[in-house]
């Protein structure tokens, strides 16, 4: 394969956004031409080093068309949509109409100008509460809120949608939970509210909030809290390059959990947190939220088999660490 064969024309929705930013990093320093389609709403134009921005909305139906008409992607990777999982469950039209309806948009865009492949980000939210805390793909679907109800649905178009068109094919990533920044510091998690673990302690830890809630310490784990599979992002993103290399050498349509395999309590993220602020910020203890699993981890061979993908940074004090080099530098 010729390096010009290698290259290929990718079109990136939220690719403004924290995970979409990263995977536009990675797939621009392979040398791919690429067009971010995005709102704007939660990402940030200057964190997208490669390629060309397109300021719009996936319910702009006009737009998107003209967008993807005009540039003729071999490839469409689909990050944008909502991801506050208690707004999702006080707002549940917002999360049906942008993370459904808009998906459902682009999908129908893609048939009608004939992209064979696409990569849809999805989330281990797709599970709910399973029955083991480690899951893998085959595990049963039984989402217990709107967000991830909305990105089960967008599964089941994605299906259906292969099995009417065999031209067009798809890889959903499950993802775990995602965290860390890219390690020179030009982008990181920059979301307007923060609700990850890991952003909120080292947000903490500068003062922004007056500490840090630990919802549930009764739960039958060796500490009593929850434990999470935490990833860094820029593994997450590799993920995307290994499922587009797969689709592109026609593997089938098919669905992959993105995650180490392993998990930590949040007591101990707060402690690796601490360790690496070097402040010992404060922390409260509150009642469960309702829905919280008491461990949710991935199984992850599947995505190591099939796709050949090898995380780099499965290390939580590098994950945390490149975390607060973001925040510092912010």
């Amino acid at each position: 394969m010729t390096e010009e064969k290698h290259k290929m024309k990718i079109f990136i929705t939220g690719g403004a956004g924290y995970i979409g930013s990263h995977a536009v990093k990675a797939l621009g320093e392979k040398g791919h031409e690429l067009l971010v389609y995005d709102n704007l709403s939660s990402g940030n134009r200057e964190a997208v080093l490669h390629g060309a921005l397109v300021v719009g909305d996936l319910a702009d139906v006009e737009l998107l068309n003209r967008s993807i008409g005009g540039f003729r992607p071999d490839a469409v990777i689909h990050f944008a949509a909502f991801i506050v999982v208690p707004e999702s469950v006080r707002d549940p039209l917002k999360y049906y109409r942008n993370n459904t309806a808009n998906a459902l948009n682009l999908i129908e865009a893609c048939i009608r100008h004939r992209v064979p492949n696409f990569i849809f980000s999805s989330s281990a939210a797709v599970y709910g509460v399973p029955a083991s805390g480690r899951v893998d793909e085959s595990t049963p679907l039984n989402p217990i809120n709107p967000y991830g109800s909305s990105k089960a649905m967008v599964e089941r178009i994605l299906l259906d949608t292969a099995l009417a068109h065999p031209a067009f094919r798809y890889a959903a990533l499950r993802y775990f939970n995602v965290a860390g920044a890219d390690r020179q510091g030009r982008i990181g998690e920059a979301h307007k509210v923060s609700t990850h673990l890991i952003t909120r302690a080292l947000k903490t830890a500068k003062g922004e909030f007056p500490k840090l809630d630990i919802f549930g310490t009764d739960y039958p784990t060796p500490d009593g809290t929850c434990i999470r599979d935490y990833m860094h992002v820029d593994d997450l993103a590799e993920a995307h390059v290994v499922a587009l290399d797969y689709l592109r050498n026609d593997g089938p349509s098919d669905i992959f959990n993105c995650g180490y395999g392993h998990g930590y309590s949040v007591r101990e993220v707060v402690a690796m947190a601490r360790k690496v602020a070097g402040i010992d910020f404060p922390v409260g203890e509150s009642a469960r939220r309702e829905g919280d699993p008491p461990a949710l981890t991935a199984k992850s061979d599947k995505i190591r088999r099939v796709l050949g993908w090898k995380p780099r940074y499965d290390d939580l004090e590098y994950i945390i660490r490149t975390a607060w080099e973001w925040e510092r530098k912010r």
